[in-house]
């Protein structure tokens, strides 16, 4: 995702590398805690024949675990070409059959030109992007059913954790910058746009949410 001036930011600080040591990490312990809960949360719900659109996806994690769990369809959006292609490669390996999108670029920015999808996931997204509002009503346009996402939570060990972290990119003259956005505020764009919460958990650093459409049953 764009996390700065622009998605050259993402791209250069999400470089190929990083996408390969991601990938290995992930074949040798498995999806990180987050990202294991808010898989869990999804797997609460009937997911198959259901069409996933999974914006921020790194190296398809989300949408090779959920592969299991029959979704019909993949989408894959990302600023950065190097996790993109692993992704690809990635689920090429786990599920050859899976029919899948990959889709390079900004997401707030080119969501026009991505489909619609029952679900909606944008797993440590929202860190990564300045404007909120713009980002989560793009993901909201997109979701039929559900989005879930995971964000920092707004606590003042974070903050000044995310304080340290953005001043070592500034040393690197790295452009990528991460953000801690106001969990209230992105509870109201999402219920603007129709939608209710579904389920919420935490860890130490970190806040997992599941909203659905108003108009969604949630088991």
């Amino acid at each position: 995702m764009t996390c700065c001036t622009g998605p050259c930011a993402a791209a250069s600080h999400f470089n190929p590398k990083k996408a390969d040591q991601d990938l290995r990490r992930y074949q040798r312990c498995g999806p990180d805690t987050t990202t294991r809960i808010l898989l869990s949360e999804l797997r609460r719900c009937p997911l198959q024949g259901l069409h996933l659109l999974d914006v921020g996806g790194g190296i398809g994690v989300i949408a090779v675990e959920l592969s299991g769990a029959g979704v019909a369809s993949v989408t894959l959006a990302d600023a950065s070409a190097g996790y993109l292609e692993a992704a690809r490669r990635h689920l090429a390996a786990r599920n050859a059959s899976l029919p899948a999108q990959f889709f390079l670029g900004d997401f707030a920015a080119t969501s026009d030109s991505l489909p619609d999808a029952d679900v909606v996931t944008l797993d440590r997204v929202v860190c990564c992007y300045p404007d909120v509002e713009v980002l989560l009503r793009a993901a909201a346009a997109h979701a039929r059913r559900m989005i879930a996402f995971t964000y920092p939570r707004d606590r003042w060990y974070v903050r000044a954790s995310v304080v340290l972290e953005n001043s070592w990119y500034w040393l690197k003259q790295d452009a990528f910058r991460a953000f801690v956005h106001s969990p209230e505020r992105m509870a109201s764009i999402l219920e603007s746009a129709g939608f209710v919460r579904a389920a919420h958990d935490t860890t130490l650093e970190w806040a997992i949410e599941v909203y659905r459409h108003k108009d969604t049953p949630f088991p």
